[in-house]
């Protein structure tokens, strides 16, 4: 917003600026302790450096000013209040105590300056103009410094997010990184070093990973081949109810829970169930590894798997395709959820009727077999497996 020219179109008297410049060294004192003994932020009488930095923003200010005053068209250079926001950024602060102060220094200046003015002569609606302007010219200064306030603070948070971001990767490296290498990046990353991590394998098939709003320790990695979350201390208080909120509704799996230098196995296992989970072999959802264990147990060899499949599948190779499907359907159901036909019937969404007939063509089938445990536990991971590659097909 360009400061009115009022006071121009007004003729005041040439000499008024030349007057007011007169002031400006007691002006700038005034204001200088007036904020030093109001504004906690900037009581720092034994710092002499940081006072004249004060002293300059001031009399930049009651300089920039006049000149508008004087040349109200003439060009204006924000940077030094750009500066003096991406300084207080830098010293941790917030807006208010700067804000605080120029509002206090545009009382004092305004009040001193009108008393130099006074002798002139000015009109009321000189003066009116005046103060006006004023008041103009400091919002110019507070937009400005915001300005540098918001580029600085962009500019951290994005420098920061890259060491976290880096700071990721060397947890997750193969073979994994010094304790030194990673001690040192965390304490630039603001990380505090946990005892224990887990990792979270995030669902990315449609190439657009979501991550949702997470503590600030979360380290978060969207951008990687398996995009991932890092918790630290998993077991702590919370942790586990932060997590299911966070990604309730998406497909992911935590990796167990591992000393900080295991993270890379907690996400491999994490990658595993996932890929389970997307081929049917384990829910959908939010998985939980250590609930899963025997399975991914298992399936890390799958021509293992395979082969106990052909064993224990044996009895249902003679039948037509559709007919191993119903029966392979059923007998997974009956294994996972109970042995009463209703609820396999509602897991199915099938008449309890029809699984009465399916369970009495698998005992013929399978005779004794389904009363043994061991044989009950091959079955499952054999139809599992079956169930699997019909998904990929």
């Amino acid at each position: 917003m360009a400061i009115k020219s009022d006071i121009s179109e007004s003729r005041t008297p040439a000499d008024i600026v030349k007057t007011l410049r007169s002031g400006i060294g007691p002006v700038s004192e005034e204001v200088i302790e007036e904020i030093q003994a109001r504004i906690p932020e900037y009581a720092r009488p034994s710092d002499e450096i940081y006072i004249k930095v004060v002293r300059m923003a001031v009399e930049q200010a009651i300089e920039g000013f006049l000149d508008r005053i004087e040349s109200p068209d003439a060009p204006w250079d924000p940077e030094p209040f750009r500066m003096i926001g991406k300084g207080e950024a830098a010293e941790g602060r917030n807006l208010e105590p700067l804000q605080a102060a120029m509002r206090l220094g545009a009382r004092v200046g305004w009040r001193r300056l009108t008393e130099i003015a006074g002798p002139l002569g000015l009109s009321p609606r000189s003066l009116c103009e005046l103060g006006e302007a004023v008041f103009v010219h400091l919002d110019r200064l507070a937009d400005a410094a915001a300005e540098g306030y918001d580029q600085a603070r962009a500019h951290e948070a994005g420098e920061m997010e890259r060491r976290r971001a880096r700071l990721l990767d060397l947890l997750l490296s193969q073979p994994p990184a010094s304790p030194d290498a990673i001690a040192d990046l965390a304490k630039a990353a603001a990380w505090r070093l946990p005892r224990t991590v887990a990792c979270v394998a995030l669902d990315d098939q449609h190439g657009a990973c979501r991550v949702p709003p997470l503590p600030p320790d979360v380290l978060a990695g969207p951008g990687r081949p398996l995009p991932c979350l890092l918790v630290p201390d998993p077991a702590g208080p919370g942790q586990g109810q932060m997590l299911e909120h966070a990604l309730r509704g998406q497909r992911a799996a935590i990796g167990p829970a591992v000393p900080l230098d295991a993270a890379a196995t907690s996400l491999r296992w994490a990658g595993e169930a996932l890929d389970l989970s997307r081929r049917g072999v384990l829910p959908r959802g939010l998985l939980r590894c250590e609930d899963h264990l025997a399975t991914l147990v298992v399936f890390k060899d799958e021509e293992l798997v395979s082969a106990l499949a052909e064993v224990r599948l044996a009895p249902l190779a003679h039948l037509r395709p559709t007919q191993q499907d119903r029966l392979a359907e059923t007998l997974l159901a009956w294994l996972r959820h109970g042995r009463g036909a209703g609820e396999v019937a509602a897991k199915l969404h099938v008449h309890p009727q029809t699984v009465r007939y399916r369970l009495r063509q698998l005992e013929e089938l399978y005779g004794d077999q389904l009363a043994d445990p061991d044989i009950r536990f091959e079955l499952e991971i054999a139809l599992r497996a079956r169930q699997a590659a019909m998904s990929d097909r």
